[in-house]
């Protein structure tokens, strides 16, 4: 049986055009590599390369043992949110109520409730160039204009520098993450403060991404809600506690938003997985296993600080927390796509174009995520060494 032609052109929905995530594409490079034998050092993916605790695991394997894996409310298990609450007096000083935490699947899921609840098609959303690129992506896919303020050599946003943007272009929303991905740029409390502030004062609805806190080397962790507790924050499971595939996160929410990002989880996602969240109570008891790892990316990062510019690898923002280093690599390439994949296929050592992190400037940058052993660390930079050059 023939079907007839159809008179029109099949197409993507206009909303679908988003740039790739060139991170993935370069690991779907290492892991081909791999599996034909060759020995890739990947530095290009933000993933822990440790497994989550052992009491995380054991956690999942009595909830697996009991068998009753199913569905629970929208906002997640009332244990869960209560394990955060008591997370934020102990960790932070600050009183979190457990009714406006919400538990997600993965911070992306947190990021896609708080864009649909609180903003429109067509509102002016703000984010840091460089940033994460699923930041811009999700905002166009969800019909906001994003608009992007180039931090033009400074760590981080500054309160004075929003101003200049609003002044110019009247922002609805800002987005921010502190430590950043990819920089690893910490703000420090005071700027953070005076950005919240100069937030309220222009009436910008904002988000605190924090799902590096656990990772910052130079001073404690400060969230968003010990200055403003009308501030969403984001959070995850799966930096610090090791849980990148358990795909689990949480929000923090102003009262008012709370019931919207209920209705919204409950039809698009109904819920977090039982069981990752079941595993997540048993990750914020395991700071005895979590903070020697840290220690290591704290080596790590030292050893990157010294030996990448010795390579030509200038560091472009203080990586004060998370496990990247943000570089300028216009002293060996104006094409940092093409540097990436021939670094990869010559040298078998996997990092991350700058593309994806600022679509104007990148294609002088790279990342390089140092989440893995000081061991791989030395072996990737000898390697990239030898092939400089062979060039």
């Amino acid at each position: 049986m023939t079907h007839p032609t159809p008179s029109f052109i099949r197409s993507a929905s206009r909303r679908s055009e988003v740039e790739p995530f060139h991170a993935m594409d370069i690991l779907a490079e290492a892991n081909r590599l791999r599996a034909v034998g060759k020995p890739v050092i990947s530095l290009a993916v933000g993933q822990p390369s440790d497994p989550a605790p052992q009491v995380v695991r054991d956690a999942a394997a009595q909830a697996l043992a009991e068998g009753r894996i199913g569905y629970t409310d929208a906002l997640g298990l009332r244990p869960l949110r209560d394990a955060l609450s008591d997370h934020y007096r102990r960790h932070y000083r600050v009183e979190v109520p457990a009714e406006r935490i919400a538990v997600t699947t993965g911070s992306s899921a947190g990021f896609n409730l708080a864009f649909l609840a609180m903003f429109d098609p067509g509102d002016r959303v703000a984010i840091t160039a460089p940033g994460y690129p699923a930041y811009r992506n999700i905002l166009k896919a969800l019909g906001l204009e994003v608009v992007e303020i180039p931090l033009e050599g400074m760590a981080y946003l500054t309160a004075d520098r929003l101003r200049e943007v609003h002044a110019a272009t009247p922002l609805k929303g800002l987005l921010f993450a502190s430590p950043a991905n990819p920089t690893g740029a910490v703000m420090p409390a005071h700027a953070l403060q005076k950005l919240l502030d100069a937030t309220a004062e222009l009436g910008i609805e904002t988000i605190s991404d924090e799902i590096y806190h656990g990772l910052c080397y130079t001073e404690a962790d400060t969230t968003a809600l010990q200055f403003d507790q009308s501030v969403t924050v984001i959070n995850s499971f799966s930096k610090y506690y090791c849980m990148t595939g358990w795909r689990v996160g949480w929000m923090v929410l102003p009262d008012h938003l709370v019931r919207a990002v209920e209705r919204i989880a409950q039809s698009l996602y109904i819920s977090a997985p039982e069981l990752s969240q079941r595993a997540a109570i048993a990750a914020l008891t395991a700071q005895d296993v979590l903070e020697p790892i840290k220690s290591r990316y704290e080596a790590n990062r030292a050893f990157l600080l010294k030996r990448l510019p010795e390579l030509g690898f200038g560091i472009a923002a203080p990586p004060d927390g998370a496990f990247y280093a943000y570089c300028d690599v216009s002293r060996l390439t104006n094409d940092s796509m093409s540097f990436a994949k021939a670094m990869l296929s010559e040298s078998h050592v996997a990092a991350t174009p700058g593309l994806d992190f600022d679509p104007q400037e990148g294609h002088r940058t790279m990342r390089f995520s140092y989440a893995g052993t000081l061991d791989e660390m030395r072996e990737a930079t000898d390697r990239i060494e030898r092939w400089l050059r062979q060039r």
